[in-house]
């Protein structure tokens, strides 16, 4: 490990602290995820000459062979511009497609609640018993985040629960709840989670694995923190201010047509992707889009006064921007390191030293809810390739290699961990990062309240495919 590599480890975890004590420093944490994912960018394209060389390889190699102008540079010219075009390029385009897919996602539950769609359900929402209230959200929380994906589903629960939930703290708990069972309901399912999608989509594992491994393990995940949960709710919550009617021009029937167009166009994005192949983003876009051409018309002919319109453009700036902007900087952060293998060297030192699957996947696991767990998906991936019987064969260890093949416990067991694992700390997934943002929670407060549930859920979870190893081989 050179020690530009060490300076960029020191100054993401000072960073990383920063975000944790965004309270008693004062400093909004978005304010300091943007400034921790430049200045790593800075420092890395500074020291490229003694990275680039040793983590890129023969990606580097490949890049001077097609760039032969570069060939009587210095070496600092020539890895300074592989970051520049390469690795910053590679990383702005898949960081743009979830960002992308976010402000897609956001702009269409605020059209949809902007409209009173989510009246459709709070309306059929009776109880205001409080535990029977968590134990509802939870589950039509897992269950839809196996349909849409963990993020859009957090972004509807917690769009719902205000218009359930007055009192701000009381939210907190149940948007913790929701972060824990969006995580879990993504883990177990394809389409649920970006790692999870990749496993999949590269034939890691298939759709039968993962319901045969990973649903319970998944479902006990959630159950075990709810238990704990629902100690800290009693009695019912007060009766909820009637809404003020905003625009009475919009009708019962209008509320829920936009409610099953926007709800329907996001189920639709999951489905879209597995017919066309395409990133998620563009089907979240289409659907956008879609709709935006559909409200245009529904204003056109209501022939209402401007103020009183909620067309597409005076909606999307109500999205919460900075949330997008704390997204954008943690992942560009975790980008660096990704970038100078520090991510794939501590997977090769786990493999080395623990040599147990088991083990290695819940400690990535836990490892994911400190960064983004689809690079450590990535690392993980690269570093162990799907097993033929050939590489069976040829192993020191073949009992071992039997783990990697297709279905193999290491790739159904690591979609649960990274997955079930981000729920640790509430920066650790994007359910958590988008809770975070909507409610404000602190980092302090789910990290007292709902972090050390989460590591039980986890650990008992991953002690259920322990056993169903054992049991169903």
């Amino acid at each position: 490990m050179t020690t530009i590599t060490t300076i960029l480890i020191v100054i993401f975890c000072v960073g990383y602290l920063g975000i944790a004590l965004e309270h008693p420093l004062k400093i909004d944490k978005t304010a300091t995820a943007l400034l921790l994912g430049m200045v790593l960018w800075v420092v890395y394209a500074l020291g490229a000459d003694s990275i680039v060389p040793i983590a890129a390889g023969e990606h580097f190699q490949r890049f001077l062979s097609d760039h032969p102008d570069l060939a009587n540079e210095p070496l600092h010219k020539q890895a300074l511009e592989y970051v520049l075009n390469m690795d910053i390029v590679e990383h702005l385009g898949d960081i743009s497609q979830t960002l992308f897919f976010l402000i897609g996602a956001m702009t269409i539950v605020e059209l949809v609640d902007v409209h009173g769609g989510f009246k459709v359900i709070t309306d059929h929402i009776v109880t205001r018993h409080k535990r029977t209230l968590l134990w509802i959200i939870a589950v039509v929380t897992f269950f839809l985040s196996a349909i849409l994906d963990n993020l859009t589903t957090t972004i509807v629960m917690i769009m719902l629960l205000r218009k359930l939930i007055a009192d701000q703290h009381e939210r907190w708990i149940f948007a913790g709840a929701i972060v824990l069972a969006a995580n879990s309901g993504g883990a177990w399912s394809p389409i649920g989670d970006v790692t999870t999608i990749m496993l999949w989509v590269k034939g890691n594992v298939t759709v039968a694995s993962l319901f045969k491994y990973v649903l319970l393990p998944s479902i006990v995940s959630v159950v075990i923190p709810l238990l704990f949960i629902s100690r800290m709710l009693k009695g019912n919550l007060p009766e909820m201010k009637a809404e003020a009617v905003v625009d009475n021009t919009i009708t019962a029937s209008e509320r829920s047509t936009m409610f099953y167009l926007g709800v329907g166009g996001l189920i639709f994005v999951p489905i879209f992707k597995s017919i066309t192949h395409l990133p998620p983003f563009v089907g979240m876009l289409l659907v956008l889009s879609l709709l935006w051409v559909f409200t245009e018309i529904f204003y056109n002919k209501k022939m209402l006064e401007k103020a009183r319109e909620h067309r597409l453009p005076s909606v999307i700036s109500h999205i919460d921007m900075p949330s997008i902007l704390f997204f954008l900087g943690i992942l560009m952060a975790v980008a660096v390191l990704q970038s100078t293998g520090v991510l794939g060297w501590l997977a090769s030192s786990l493999d080395e030293s623990v040599h147990n699957i088991f083990v290695i996947d819940v400690i990535l696991g836990a490892l994911s809810s400190i960064v983004d767990n689809v690079p450590l998906v990535a690392a993980a991936m690269g570093m162990y390739p799907v097993a033929t019987e050939t590489a069976i064969a040829a192993a020191a260890d073949p009992v071992y290699m039997q783990n990697f093949v297709v279905d193999g416990h290491f790739w159904a067991l690591l979609s649960y961990c990274a997955g079930v694992g981000g729920s640790i700390l509430i920066i650790g997934s994007a359910a958590g990062v988008i809770a975070m943002g909507l409610e404000k929670i602190s980092f302090g407060w789910y990290l007292k309240h709902i972090s050390w549930l989460a590591l039980l859920g986890y650990l008992c979870g991953a002690a259920t495919y322990w056993l169903e190893m054992l049991i169903l081989g």
